[in-house]
């Protein structure tokens, strides 16, 4: 028997997952990480993208807005402000969101918060790689 570790991934809303899985991966604060269970413990901040979970060979994607990762001996908790699904991804609102914050940047004039804008813009992006990503596992 292959061997697994339990995933939960919640959001402040609701919880978006809950399974064993034979791997699980994210984007950290400090690049891709991946975990299999018997994981050392360890707790990081996730950027905005891409959670992938890997169930019996086949792979699950969701977005996340950030949030924490918490590593347990028999257990990984993904905590997001916000979570889905990635066929719940909506790509014309997320390219919405990206055109919107790149003209906010765009415009030198006026007053905005920078810090804010390119938050959002990079919280676009990741939904919109996670929707290419998505569209090539189906392809394949």
């Amino acid at each position: 028997m292959a061997m697994t570790i339990h995933v939960d991934i919640v959001s402040a809303e609701q919880e978006i997952y809950s399974g064993l899985v034979d791997a699980v991966f994210a984007t950290a604060a400090m690049g891709e990480i991946g975990i299999y269970p018997r994981h050392t413990p360890l707790l990081t901040s996730l950027k905005p993208g891409e959670v992938r979970v890997l169930v019996k060979g086949k792979e699950e994607q969701f977005y996340v807005s950030g949030g924490l990762l918490e590593v347990q001996p028999h257990i990984v908790t993904i905590l997001a402000d916000t979570a889905m699904r990635a066929d719940d991804v909506d790509e014309a609102a997320a390219m919405e969101a990206k055109a919107a914050a790149e003209r906010t940047l765009a415009e030198k004039d006026t007053k905005i918060d920078y810090a804010e804008a390119q938050a959002q813009l990079a919280e676009a992006m990741a939904q919109l790689r996670s929707i290419q990503r998505m569209k090539k596992g189906k392809k394949h």
